[in-house]
């Protein structure tokens, strides 16, 4: 049994093929887990803050020390590291939008990127605190990014795999919907997409 996270970062809900995708990502490891838990939370709707002043701040401020204040300011935080901490395995959906993520989701991003929590700089470097885990990125977009010319303009795939790989997971597996908004290939862009998924 495991602790499965789904992160989905779509608003278009049931026309989402990121979503589409994550949940048949979930439903394979569901028939390889059987009684695993899953977690749904939907960034796009849970409004994370945007990092602020006190926030920042009260990165840096030791437990002990903390004001009320930072200590609510740090909560959203908190439970956001916390969850992903729980899990052992966690899907995260992104469409690309503008050729990297959304907003939304890289607010939560930079709730879970916490020093002394999720990383820490021992001997001048960075060392990531929550390894163990598998990672699968389900990623659609209108354009094909995966190879050929738009390759270069992916800023969304690259940047996940650095980022999750700076708090210690590394072990990272792609599976994209792409091509849906190309003519000859958006017609079977999501057929093919769910048919490349193996867990």
């Amino acid at each position: 049994m495991k602790n499965i996270l789904h992160i989905i970062s779509s608003p278009r809900q049931e026309a989402s093929a990121s979503i589409k995708l994550g949940n048949n990502i979930i439903e394979k490891l569901l028939e390889k887990y059987p009684g695993s838990r899953v977690k749904t939370i939907n960034v796009s709707e849970k409004n994370y803050p945007a990092l602020d002043q006190t926030m920042i701040g009260a990165f840096k401020v030791p437990v002990t020390e903390q004001s009320p204040e930072q200590r609510n300011a740090l909560r959203i935080s908190n439970d956001a590291v916390a969850e992903l901490a729980d899990a052992d395995i966690a899907i995260i959906g992104s469409p690309l939008y503008n050729f990297h993520i959304p907003s939304t989701l890289k607010a939560w991003l930079d709730l879970i990127v916490r020093p002394g929590l999720s990383f820490r700089y021992a001997n001048g470097k960075s060392e990531g605190l929550l390894g163990d885990k598998k990672i699968y990125l389900a990623l659609a977009s209108n354009g094909v990014y995966s190879d050929g010319p738009m390759k270069p303009m992916d800023f969304a795939e690259p940047y996940l795999r650095h980022i999750l790989g700076f708090i210690g997971l590394n072990d990272i597996t792609t599976f994209r919907v792409e091509g849906g908004g190309i003519s000859g290939i958006m017609e079977t862009a999501l057929e093919k997409g769910l048919a490349s998924v193996a867990v």
